[in-house]
């Protein structure tokens, strides 16, 4: 018998629990992973938020993802969720991971609700502290994505993130070192890193509800 999908009850439950922290996000780290916390004498991280935009269609929930572009600073054609540095006019997190979700996909802040927190995750190859946030989007949305952010769109079966065979490690030359990269497969795409250790996060709350 096929497992039953996942609700937006079941979401909005797993969201009210005490978040499990690093010892979740990390089981999906590269190892080694180059710097687990910053140093004290660093200047501190650049805040910033991203966004986990779910939405419903066909009685299951999705997420969107983005290939990044050849053009942006950091992480080029690495997958992730739609986001980025906080700027001024951002008020808190969740304003700016709206404010980064509608200038890269276009997705309208007015029909998204916010469904709780991650644990923020600094993220060394581009000195961020990302604040991840989940939000329901009224409806499924229709994507204008900035083609000098978003090289292409990916929607990801929420389902799938509890599907062990969506999971694999490999290892990868990284900065010069072997290093095993555990990932989410979402078709040929391969989602690794900083994105995968929030989703890793995200997955260990949605166990709690869904076993």
């Amino acid at each position: 018998m096929s497992k039953p999908r996942i609700s937006v009850a079941q979401v909005r439950r797993a969201l009210r629990a005490p978040l499990p922290g690093y010892p979740a996000q990390e089981r999906m780290a590269t190892h080694p992973r180059s710097v687990l916390r910053r140093a004290p004498t660093e200047a501190p991280p650049v805040q910033a938020a991203v966004l986990l935009a779910l939405f419903e269609r066909d009685g299951a929930l999705w997420l969107p993802l983005t290939v990044r572009s050849n053009n942006v600073a950091h992480h080029r054609g690495q997958i992730s969720f739609p986001g980025g540095a906080r700027e001024a006019v951002d008020v808190d997190p969740w304003t700016n991971a709206l404010r980064e979700a509608h200038e890269e996909l276009g997705l309208d802040p007015l029909a998204i609700q916010p469904l709780g927190a991650l644990t923020p995750l600094y993220i060394p190859g581009s000195h961020f502290e990302v604040h991840p946030w989940v939000g329901l989007v009224a409806e499924p949305p229709v994507y204008r994505p900035d083609p000098r952010e978003v090289a292409e769109v990916i929607e990801l079966p929420l389902d799938l993130v509890l599907d062990p065979a969506s999971k694999a490690t490999e290892q990868w030359v990284l900065h010069g070192q072997p290093t095993l990269v555990p990932s989410y497969r979402c078709g040929v795409h391969v989602i690794w890193g900083a994105t995968a250790m929030m989703l890793s996060e995200f997955e260990t709350l949605l166990s709690g509800v869904t076993a």
